[in-house]
């Protein structure tokens, strides 16, 4: 039970680090991030808590 919950927590996790990668490239003044790469990793007392962290680079594009 404990491996579902975490998986559970990491897509809530996930969805957190994303948009807060995606707000702080639009207060950049970006309009695209790429090369997203979303790292999970189990801390505290018997891996009880999940940290994840969204990178990627936020970039400026336009339609040619």
């Amino acid at each position: 039970h404990h491996q579902n919950g975490l998986a559970r927590l990491g897509g809530r996790g996930r969805e957190i680090a994303v948009n807060e990668m995606v707000t702080q490239a639009q207060s950049f003044g970006a309009n695209a991030v790429i090369g997203v790469d979303i790292d999970y990793e189990t801390m505290g007392n018997s891996g009880s808590m999940l940290m994840v962290a969204a990178s990627g680079t936020a970039v400026v594009y336009e339609d040619l």
